[in-house]
């Protein structure tokens, strides 16, 4: 039998090691010197922090149980506010859970007869901000579209809750 030493073990194992980094050296060279890197770099980035400044928080959306908590707890936490009289951050933590309700429609049913006309007309609104941006982002909206969609957001304030709806529908 051939008997192997120390260190000629020693020596394979420090010269495949030596190969594994050269090879890493070798890619990351040639990864980095693609005439598209920086530039790619810079839109993975760009998205990365659009999506977690629009969306922080924001659970897993393909995880059932994630949504249902935070659902719950967005909606907690929304009627606790409003309730203390903070009613844009109340407003604000109501729109998010609707964005992930699977039934938003019934939400806001059931939100406009909890809640007063001038809140609900605001969460209406806030609604609209972030179906609004949510276009911008997908398709780069002209400014002078977005000029009606806020005179009809004015008008959802001057009417009464149960014309509110009658808006969006």
């Amino acid at each position: 039998m051939i008997e192997i030493n120390k260190t000629a073990i020693g020596i394979a194992a420090g010269l495949a090691g030596t190969l594994f980094i050269g090879y890493c050296i070798y890619f990351d060279n040639k990864r980095r010197s693609e005439p598209d890197y920086k530039k790619k770099v810079r839109d993975r980035r760009r998205r990365n922090r659009k999506a977690g400044s629009a969306k922080q928080g924001m659970p897993n959306l393909n995880d059932h149980e994630a949504i249902e908590r935070y659902f719950l707890q967005e909606i907690q936490l929304g009627e606790t506010l409003i309730a203390r009289g903070d009613f844009e951050s109340g407003v604000e933590h109501l729109a998010n859970a609707i964005v992930v309700c699977g039934q938003p429609a019934r939400l806001l049913q059931v939100l406009q007869s909890s809640l007063p006309a001038q809140v609900f007309a605001m969460l209406i609104i806030k609604m609209q901000e972030f179906g609004n941006k949510a276009s911008e982002s997908r398709e780069g909206l002209i400014t002078g579209t977005r000029s009606n969609q806020n005179d009809s957001s004015i008008n959802i304030l001057e009417t009464s809750g149960s014309a509110a709806t009658d808006d969006l529908e």
